[in-house]
């Protein structure tokens, strides 16, 4: 009987009931590590939050076993472990702690658009991951680390609109895997390592407005830059020719190398870059021809403007169907528009002005694409302008004077409801003005000045137009009685028409007004005796008309008028005496019939050839070119010297009386308890976050930081944020009249108005019974007086060592923005701003130490209210007048030319 063969023994496995958890724990083991590390993970962004002092803009930052922080906006996460900070915006104040690296997984970390101080925060060192680094637009400041390529795994480093400064480290050209690199709007003031133009891995690359670094040319050698797609270096200070090898950047999308110092010719290999997108090669010194041959098909962007150029525009650049702005102005390019530019489908913004092109202008334009800017001013057009330019229904701007452009205006523009400025004077237009146009909801400015136009002034206005300028031409008819549509009127210039009728008071209603040109017309009969609301006109010209009566006295009251012609006229009668207290800088009353005595505050020599050709009119100076007035015989009676002296005793005694008589009267009223006008007034010029009482409140001495002959400045904080305002308190024994009154409240809120990054900005004013209060922006620096002569102050300046000087380029800083005020000042306001003070100390400096001009007379005015404020009166300080002016007082901008150039 066969042997059975026996199976193999079972092997079994025993587990000891005691075990059992354990596998379970080591199960569970990676969970309980994960949820620690995502428990230390959001201690330490509550501590980032704590850090910062709470800001609002985090408030949602809350410890929570219901949710995560990975569920934060601003917090993004893999597999639970916090990889990316997003912190844009959030108005952070505090620097950057170093336990920011305990978050052991970032690889991002964009804090732009806040107000972090310091230095470059090295402690970011130790975040070992990072990939993403964003600190542009803070307040980070000094040079870039030398040892920043420790952060070599940085392929993202954006450190733009900050004020570095010093050259850009080699280091940096050392990060080898950088994409992306932003460095531009800071203040390097060195150099920049060449070797950044060899890193191929970069497909941006900003190194613009960084007007401060030493000059350079552009690399001779672009072929490693393979993948760079946007360049930048515009106001960086390059000079020389722009080489052909740009050309191998043949993924390049952007190229940018405008407000340069370039020379020689453009090269061709640009326009064959495929993918080139959008060139500004603008305000440089390249000449020559653009290049004729134009293969870079993608461009929507070509802005050569402000350069050299000569020659023709390309033909070629009718092939551009994707070009939707063209800017060639201020060149000096000649031929013809090309024929197939106007029938680009993408074009929107065409600048051709102050070229030398000539011929007709392309019918097309505007027919097959929706225009925004067409402006070929200061050429030699001819023809009319196209028919459709408004077809689309968005042109903005409309540019063509200068030229011998003729024909009627376009219908059209009647019914282009988006314009908003038609420039079209010097030109040979004919015909009436389309209606519509006179109405255009958007329209701010129009003007014709110098064509054949006909027609009569419309009686309604667009709201929004501001500026009507119709000089020159053959308009006739009268002014609309009815003006009401006219109030926001700033300029309005109808000089050398065939305007009749009178000058209507409703004129005189617009509240607006500033310039009023109604020179050789034929207006007729007297002026307006009530002047209403003339508050801001600073330009009075009604000249060469037939007007005739009185020089109404009302117009010496017009608060800031700085120039009035009424010569060439039948006006008749005295000169109000008031005109002598106006501050003009042009005054003209000649060939009138005017008699009597001139005011005594016109007797000056910058207006001696002001009263010529009228007969009945004498001087007390033979230089005024007048007959000198005749003085009483003594021989009368009534002059005897008894008479004189009872008349004189008289006038005394009466001036006394009346003096106990207001001192009486004012120790009654003030008995009453000031019942009336006692409360301060406060006039805004900004939006405020602040009332009058809280200026008010910190009007004590221990807040003093200034003062001088006409009142303290005092540093007042306004509310629970801490912001501070700079109040100047000038003082004023007695209460001002009405003229000086309504004088100082229109200049302030022409200085209210101002707008600009070199100009103090004016918040409020606040007008109490004995004072007025001017509430500027504070300003951390102080003044240049301070920095220049106080070397050894007894308060520091917001974190600045006492013992700190002013190095050159600061110098230079605070010269060049001091002088960018005063330009605008002088060309850019209306009227024209004369400050009749500059000096160091008039001179502010911001936290960044740039320059804004201050203080701009309005203390003299008020602490010197019983003086006549005008031609004759020296205002300013000794060292800083313009000899010609302590002679003569004639104001105008050279005075205050003189004295920047003296600043020390």
């Amino acid at each position: 009987m066969p042997t059975l063969a026996s199976s193999p023994p079972r092997v079994r496995v025993f587990f000891p009931s005691f075990c059992i958890p354990c596998l379970v724990f080591l199960c569970f083991l990676p969970h309980v590590a994960e949820s620690q590390i995502q428990e230390q993970e959001q201690q330490v962004l509550l501590r980032l939050k704590q850090s910062w002092h709470d800001p609002s803009s985090l408030a949602h930052w809350v410890a929570s076993n219901s949710s995560s922080h990975c569920a934060w906006p601003e917090i993004a996460c893999q597999e639970g472990l916090v990889t990316e900070l997003n912190l844009a915006n959030l108005n952070i104040n505090y620097s950057i702690p170093a336990f920011i690296c305990d978050l052991k997984n970032l690889t991002k970390l964009d804090v732009s658009n806040n107000n972090i101080p310091g230095e470059f925060p090295t402690a970011l060192y130790s975040c070992s991951n990072l990939v993403y680094l964003d600190l542009s637009q803070n307040y980070f400041q000094g040079p870039i680390p030398s040892d920043i390529d420790l952060m070599a795994d940085l392929q993202v480093l954006i450190l733009a609109a900050n004020s570095f400064s010093s050259d850009v480290p080699a280091s940096v050209a050392r990060l080898r895997r950088l994409r992306i690199l932003h460095l531009y709007q800071s203040k390097y003031n060195g150099t920049y390592p060449e070797e950044i133009f060899s890193l191929a891995s970069l497909e941006e690359l900003r190194l613009g407005d960084n007007e401060k670094l030493k000059p350079s040319q552009l690399p001779r050698n672009f072929t490693a830059l393979k993948k760079l797609r946007y360049f930048s270096m515009a106001q960086t200070n390059l000079y020389g020719g722009i080489p052909e090898t740009v050309g191998d950047m043949e993924a390049l999308e952007h190229l940018d190398l405008g407000e340069n110092r370039l020379t020689g010719e453009i090269p061709g290999s640009i326009f064959a870059l495929t993918n080139l997108t959008e060139l500004y090669v603008y305000t440089t010194n390249v000449s020559g021809s653009i290049p004729q041959s134009v293969s870079a098909a993608k461009l929507s962007v070509i802005d050569l403007s402000d350069n050299d150029l000569t020659g023709n525009i390309p033909e070629d650049f009718r092939k551009l169907k994707n070009l939707s702005r063209l800017n060639l102005e201020f060149n000096q390019l000649s031929g013809g528009i090309p024929e197939g530019i106007g029938s680009l489908p993408a074009l929107s913004d065409i600048r051709l002005s102050n070229n030398y092109l000539s011929g007709t202008i392309p019918p097309d334009f505007g027919k097959f694409s929706a225009l925004r800017r067409f402006e070929v001013a200061f050429n030699n057009l001819t023809g009319a302008l196209p028919e459709q330019l408004c077809h689309g229904g968005t042109l903005f701007g409309l540019a063509a004077m200068g030229n011998n452009l003729g024909g009627e205006l376009p219908r059209s523009l009647g019914n282009c409801s988006t314009l908003s400025s038609a420039r079209l004077n010097n030109n040979g237009f004919t015909g009436s003005v389309p209606g519509g146009l006179w109405m255009s909801p958007n329209l701010t400015t129009l003007i014709l000045s110098g064509n054949g136009l006909t027609g009569n002034l419309p009686e309604e206005l667009s709201p929004n137009l501001t500026r009507i300028e119709m000089s020159n031409n053959k308009f006739s008819g009268k002014i609309p009685s009815i003006l009401s549509s006219w109030r926001n009127l700033v300029v309005f210039d109808a000089s050398n028409n065939l305007l009749s009728g009178t000058v209507l008071a409703e004129l005189t209603e617009l509240p607006s007004l500033t310039t009023l040109l109604l020179d050789q017309n034929k207006l007729s009969g007297n002026l307006p005796t009530d002047i209403v609301s003339w508050n801001k006109l600073n330009t009075l010209n009604l000249s060469h008309n037939q007007l005739a009566g009185p020089i109404p006295s009302k117009i010496g009251l017009l608060p800031v008028l700085t120039q009035l012609d009424l010569s060439e006229n039948q006006l008749s009668g005295l000169i109000p005496p008031e005109i002598g207290q106006l501050k003009l800088t042009l005054l003209n009353l000649s060939s009138n019939r005017l008699s009597g005595r001139i005011p005594d505050g016109l007797e000056n020599a910058a207006y001696n050839s002001s009263f010529l050709n009228n007969l009945g009119l004498c001087a007390s100076n033979s230089f005024m070119r007048l007959n000198v007035c005749k003085s009483q015989s003594g021989r009368s009676s009534k002059n005897s010297p008894a008479n004189l002296a009872l008349i004189v005793v008289l006038a005394i005694a009466a001036v006394i009386f009346i003096l106990l008589a207001v001192v009486i009267t004012i120790r009654a009223f003030r008995k009453k308890g000031d019942r009336f006008d006692s409360s301060p007034k406060l006039t805004p010029f900004q939006s405020l976050n602040f009332t009058e009482s809280n200026v008010l409140s910190g009007l004590k001495e221990h807040n003093v930081i200034g003062s001088g002959g006409s009142g303290k400045v005092y540093r007042v904080i306004v509310n629970r944020s801490g912001d501070a305002v700079a109040v100047k308190r000038i003082s004023n024994s007695r209460k001002l009249d009405e003229k000086l009154e309504k004088q100082f409240l229109a200049e302030v809120e022409i200085l209210g108005n101002i707008r600009h990054l070199n100009i103090i900005k004016l918040l409020c004013c606040i007008t109490c019974e004995d004072s007025k209060l001017v509430v500027y922006e504070y300003m951390e620096n102080r003044s240049l007086d301070h920095w220049l002569h106080k070397t050894k102050r007894s308060s520091p300046v917001s974190g600045v060592a006492n013992n700190m000087f002013l190095d050159w380029p600061t110098r230079l800083q605070i010269a060049l923005g001091a002088a960018k005020g005063l330009c605008y000042m002088h060309n850019d306001c209306s009227p024209p701003i004369i400050h009749r003070d500059v000096k160091s100390s008039n001179i502010l400096l911001d936290s960044e130490f740039n320059a804004k001009i201050a203080d701009f007379g309005l203390a003299r005015m008020l602490a010197k209210h019983g003086e006549a404020v005008t031609m004759t009166a020296v205002a300013g300080s000794f060292g800083y007048l313009a000899p010609e002016y302590a002679h003569t007082t004639r104001v105008n901008e050279k005075i205050d030319v003189y004295s920047f150039g003296v600043v020390p």
